[in-house]
C-alpha cells in the first residue's frame, strides 16, 4: 500500500488496574467497602453543603425521628431473587429443577443505607430500588419515621467526575477501532469474516478511497473474549497430548491474525471472561508467551480489563463488558447505555464488585473508583452496537459505546478522534444466490 499511516501519541493508564505486590492473605472484603464508603464521603460531603445547605448531616446512629437532615452511605440491595449458594445446594438435592432467571429483580426489592454506625431501612416514593445495586454510595436527606424507617426527599449521586480538556480539534480524521467478542474457536466464529476484518484495517482491502480510510485507522482495540476453548476441557483433570492442542489451537490462530495487525498498526488486546486469564475484576493482561508472533512487535500490547489509556490527550475507559452485564442482572435500565452511564455517574465502574461480580480483595483502596472522566467509554461483548453522548454539569461529554460480539453481529466499531463521531463497521460473508 502506497499510503503513509496516521500516527499519533500513547500512554497506557492501567497502573491500578495491575496487581503487582499485592498478596492475598485471607483478607476480607470488608475493607474495600470501607475504603470505596470513606473516599466517596469525603467527596460528597464536599457538595452537600451547596445541595442541602441547610440540612446538618447525620449518621446513621444518629438520627432522630422527624428531624430533616442527610446521611452518606452504602447501599444494600435486599433481593428476594438473588441466587443463595445454599439454593445451589438444595438444587442438588431436590427433584424439581429451580429455574434461573435472566434477572432477579422483583417488587419487594427494598433498599438499606449503611454507614459505620448502622443501617437502616430506605422508605417513600423517590427512590426506586430497580435502578440501584448494592454497592453505591450516595447521600439522602429525609427523615425517620416512627417506624424506624428512613423516608427518602432527595438523592444526591456523586455525578461525572472532572474531565481533562478535550484537545483543540485536528483537521484530520484518525480512528480506533474497537472490536470485541472475535471466539475465536468457537463454532460461532467465521474465520473469513476476522480475515475481511483484518484487511480492512492493514489497508489491504477496498478500493483507493477504502485504502485511504484504513490509512487514518491509528490503533486497534479487542475487548475480550477472544478466543473460545472448548469448556468440556477445563475439568480439572491433567489432559491428554491431544485435548491440550486442542486447547491451544484458537489461541494459535488468534496469534496468526493479530500477527497481520501489530505488523502494521498498534493494537491494544485486553482479556474477557472467556479468555485464558484471571476469572476475577480486574483481570490482569495475557501472558506475551501465548502471543510468541505478535508479540514480537513493539505495536502490541498486552493489556488489563479495565483498561485505561489515552491517544493524544484523549481518555479511553473501556471494560470486557462484565460490569455492564452483572448490572443487567440485579437492576434495571431501557438499555445498555443507560448502565453505561449510571456507572459513570455513580463515579464506580463496577458497583456490584465484590457483592455479585468477582474481584479482588483490596484492603486499601478501590480501583474501581472513577477518578477522571474519560472522552469515550466502551463496553464489549454486547448484544448490538449502540452509541449516545452524555453531558455532565461541569461542561463534560462522553461517548458512550456499546461494542457488540464480532462472532454474532460482524460488527466492529470505527471512532473518528477529531469529533468522537463513530459509526459500525459491518462484514457479512453471506452470499446472495
Amino acid at each position: 500500500m502506497g499510503m503513509e499511516r496516521e500516527q499519533c501519541s500513547y500512554e497506557s493508564l492501567d497502573e491500578s488496574f495491575e496487581i503487582g505486590k499485592e498478596m492475598y492473605r485471607g483478607q476480607q472484603y470488608s475493607q474495600i467497602y470501607f475504603a470505596r464508603l470513606h473516599l466517596m464521603r469525603t467527596l460528597l460531603y464536599s457538595l452537600v453543603s451547596h445541595w442541602k445547605p441547610n440540612s446538618p448531616v447525620c449518621t446513621v446512629l444518629g438520627l432522630e425521628e422527624d428531624k430533616e437532615c442527610v446521611i452518606v452511605g452504602t447501599l444494600y440491595k435486599n433481593m428476594k431473587l438473588k441466587p443463595c449458594i445454599l439454593d445451589e445446594y438444595s438444587k442438588e438435592r431436590s427433584v424439581v429443577p429451580l429455574v434461573k432467571p435472566h434477572n432477579f429483580v422483583h417488587q419487594d426489592d427494598y433498599l438499606v443505607l449503611e454507614d459505620e454506625s448502622g443501617r437502616v431501612k430506605l422508605g417513600g416514593n423517590l427512590i426506586v430500588p430497580s435502578v440501584f445495586v448494592t454497592g453505591i454510595v450516595v447521600a439522602i436527606h429525609g427523615k425517620e419515621t416512627g417506624a424506624g424507617d428512613f423516608l427518602v426527599l432527595d438523592v444526591l449521586e456523586a455525578g461525572l467526575p472532572p474531565q481533562i480538556e478535550f484537545p483543540i480539534k485536528s483537521r484530520e480524521d484518525r480512528y480506533v477501532v474497537l472490536v470485541s467478542g472475535l471466539s475465536v474457536g468457537s463454532s460461532r466464529s467465521n474465520p473469513l469474516q476476522f480475515q475481511l476484518l483484518v484487511d480492512h484495517i492493514t489497508g489491504h482491502l477496498g478500493d483507493e478511497k477504502e485504502q485511504s480510510i484504513a490509512s487514518q485507522i491509528v490503533h486497534v482495540v479487542i475487548a475480550g473474549n477472544s478466543v473460545d476453548i472448548p469448556r468440556g476441557l477445563l475439568n480439572g483433570q491433567n489432559l491428554a497430548s491431544k485435548d491440550l492442542s486442542r486447547m491451544a489451537e484458537p489461541i494459535k490462530e488468534l496469534d496468526i491474525l493479530l500477527n497481520q495487525i501489530a505488523a502494521g498498526l498498534p493494537l491494544d488486546i485486553m482479556p474477557g471472561p472467556s479468555d485464558p486469564a484471571n476469572f476475577s475484576l480486574p483481570q490482569q493482561a495475557l501472558h506475551r508467551c501465548l502471543f510468541p508472533g505478535s508479540s514480537v512487535y513493539n505495536t502490541f500490547r498486552s493489556c488489563t480489563n479495565p483498561h485505561c489509556f489515552e491517544l493524544d490527550n484523549i481518555r479511553f475507559l473501556g471494560t470486557s463488558g462484565q460490569n455492564v452485564d452483572d448490572l443487567e442482572k440485579y437492576s434495571e435500565a431501557k438499555d445498555k447505555l443507560d448502565f453505561m452511564e449510571r456507572t459513570l455517574r455513580w463515579r464506580h465502574l463496577a458497583p456490584t464488585a465484590p457483592n455479585t461480580l468477582g474481584c479482588y480483595p483490596y484492603t486499601d483502596r478501590d480501583p474501581f473508583f472513577i477518578e477522571s472522566c474519560p472522552h469515550v467509554y466502551f463496553v464489549g461483548n454486547q448484544d448490538k452496537y449502540d452509541t449516545r453522548v452524555i453531558k455532565g454539569s461541569e461542561g463534560q461529554s462522553v461517548r458512550l459505546v456499546c461494542v457488540p460480539k464480532f462472532s454474532e453481529t460482524g460488527v466492529a466499531v470505527m471512532l473518528n478522534l477529531r469529533d468522537l463521531e463513530c459509526h459500525a463497521l459491518s462484514f457479512g460473508t453471506q452470499f446472495s444466490p
